[in-house]
């Protein structure tokens, strides 16, 4: 559980780092921008059903692949702490939005405990042009429904 709580916080300390990096992104995101991060978070989360480490890994940034080392430690981080992402039983896409400079997509989500989450998905423009996730922030919707 400590290790649990030490991945999560360096990657708070990663969403935070991006979110200051990531001012120089344009303003406004192309159809063919949205599309790319949908199949990103959508690949994931298929991954994530799969339990295919190595897939679901791929899309995630080079700086969560540092953080977490390997596709295996990655998913089991996943499993631990991200349950509604990991074997969500709906999932919405919701808005795409530029948020202090950073590109996020929602994604409303119901976990296994059937309990409605939001989750912030940070994205990061890679050099070859492809999106990947740099980070995810779940948020509670207690009261509310997908």
């Amino acid at each position: 559980m400590a290790l649990i709580r030490a991945l999560r916080t360096a990657l708070l300390v990663l969403v935070l780092t991006a979110l200051a990096s990531s001012m120089a992104v344009a303003q406004e995101l192309s159809k063919a921008d949205g599309n790319a991060i949908h199949g990103v978070v959508q690949g994931q989360l298929d991954a994530f059903r799969r339990d295919d480490s190595d897939k679901a890994f791929s899309f995630a940034a080079p700086g969560i692949q540092s953080m977490y080392g390997s596709p295996d430690m990655f998913l089991e981080a996943v499993r631990q702490g991200y349950r509604p992402v990991y074997r969500p039983r709906q999932v919405e896409f919701r808005e795409l939005r530029i948020m202090d400079g950073a590109v996020v997509q929602q994604v409303y989500v119901v976990g296994p405990d059937n309990e409605p989450k939001l989750a912030l998905y940070f994205m990061e423009k890679q050099p070859d042009g492809s999106w990947r996730i740099s980070g995810c922030v779940l948020l509670d919707f207690e009261g509310q429904s997908v």
